[in-house]
């Protein structure tokens, strides 16, 4: 017998079958609620509704589970590198030897710019916010390569493997030359005799006659931050990714309003406030205790712990915690911030009232430290998170344009506004 739940309206009952994932997660199908009853859900936010079937990603908040195609993220953190865990998010499985160096040779093959995009970013005023030249660039970008963003699904699905590979290598030259231009220096051309992370910070930060050289495992610890925000199920900015797909839009632009979607401060801005959380404790001069009781009392807010997710111990911040002390060691960094930081991420860990409200250190709060360690500017801390979360998003793009049954998104609202009114005359009002 089908598994089925019942909705009353009135004295009317109404069955809808219950779908359950491969982890056990149950959901009413309510998809002909309102050609049945003519009611719809409200779920502002969408906080209990499931948008979509997806094989890509499985969490689970409560118990500090994060898992891609059926690995948990411990295993891949230990075992691979961001673009082998790229792979296996874009195609379901794990790369052979083979396909991944075939893939990265794909990647790095796409890492130079077009020259005539150079004088784009000459068009943006010294101070635009990285995140608009970054989203601008990308769809930009597809203009370059009109076979790949045609709009036409089956076409653009023909060069599907291209594009991806393109996208991934090029979201982050886009980002090294951002910080250029943004610093008044000369552009850095990438060395195909790099790996991705350390071929990334070449282009941020190499000189002609000071080329970059990573002695302390920036690029590893690098690496690993991308590999962590690689996908996170259904977010906000890889919802938009998948509206705007269901739209038709290629993959191009579905990736470039993921990006507006993560500029928010309250998605990818996450590990930005942390920073500005230290730098404020160190200009008042307290070493955190007096932030901690403040917090305590509610009388000051503490960013980078608790997740709206995660109800127990954000997986990646244990795994990042442990890699970004080690690259903070291997720098010899004495910064203030980071004394405070240790003495806040104490406190969560050992004091009863943080424990008892399980407001554990999460992984924006040791990303934001990672990343101003490697000498990452503030301002590019989501540009970098956008990096990460780049195959995730094209994940999900390709879930949409293979799923020959996709819908375009179209949500119902409730209206609140006016009833119908009778227009009155300008010269009558």
């Amino acid at each position: 017998m089908e598994n089925t739940g019942t909705i009353r309206l009135g004295d009317e009952n109404f069955e809808f079958p219950i779908i359950e994932g491969t982890e056990g997660e149950k959901a009413l199908d309510t998809r002909t609620l309102r050609s049945k009853s003519g009611c719809i859900t409200f779920d502002e936010g969408y906080g209990n509704t499931g948008s979509c079937l997806s094989k890509i990603t499985f969490i689970d908040g409560e118990k500090g589970i994060l898992r891609h195609r059926g690995y948990p993220i411990e295993q891949l953190a230990e075992n691979s590198t961001f673009l082998e865990a790229s792979f296996l998010a874009i195609y379901g499985e794990l790369p052979s030897e083979a396909e991944l160096t075939k893939f990265r040779t794909e990647v790095q093959t796409h890492a130079s710019i077009h020259t005539g995009m150079h004088h784009h970013f000459e068009g943006f005023p010294s101070d635009a916010h990285p995140m608009a030249i970054l989203s601008a660039m990308l769809n930009s970008l597809g203009a370059y390569y009109p076979e790949m963003s045609s709009n036409d699904r089956e076409q653009d699905l023909a060069h599907f493997d291209e594009t991806a590979a393109l996208l991934i290598s090029k979201v982050r030259t886009i980002a090294a030359m951002t910080y250029r231009q943004k610093q008044g220096l000369p552009y850095v051309f990438p060395d195909h005799n790099r790996r991705y992370a350390e071929n990334f910070l070449h282009m941020m930060f190499s000189e002609p006659y000071n080329l970059y050289s990573d002695t302390s495992g920036a690029a590893a610890a690098l690496d690993l931050f991308l590999l962590l925000h690689a996908d996170h199920e259904q977010n906000c900015s890889t919802s938009t990714v998948r509206m705007v797909a269901s739209g038709g839009a290629n993959l191009f632009a579905s990736v470039s309003a993921g990006v507006c979607a993560l500029w928010g401060p309250s998605h990818g801005g996450a590990n930005m406030a942390v920073i500005k959380m230290l730098e404020d404790i160190h200009a008042s001069g307290d070493d955190g205790s007096r932030f901690i009781q403040d917090a305590k009392e509610g009388k000051a807010k503490l960013m980078g712990f608790g997740h709206r997710v995660y109800k127990n111990y954000d997986p990646r911040a244990k795994i990042l915690g442990i890699s970004s002390e080690a690259v903070l060691e291997g720098l010899g960094i004495d910064d203030p911030l980071l004394d405070i930081a240790k003495h806040l991420e104490k406190a969560a860990l050992e004091d009863e009232y943080f424990v008892q409200r399980k407001l554990y250190p999460n992984v924006d709060f040791y990303s934001g430290i990672l990343l101003k360690a490697i000498g990452i500017p503030v301002e590019m801390f989501t540009v970098m998170f956008a990096i990460g979360r780049m195959p995730g998003w094209i994940a999900n793009w390709k879930e949409i344009a293979e799923n020959p049954k996709s819908r375009i998104h179209r949500p119902r609202q409730i209206y609140t506004g006016s009833t119908i009114r009778d227009y009155v005359q300008m010269d009558e009002r």
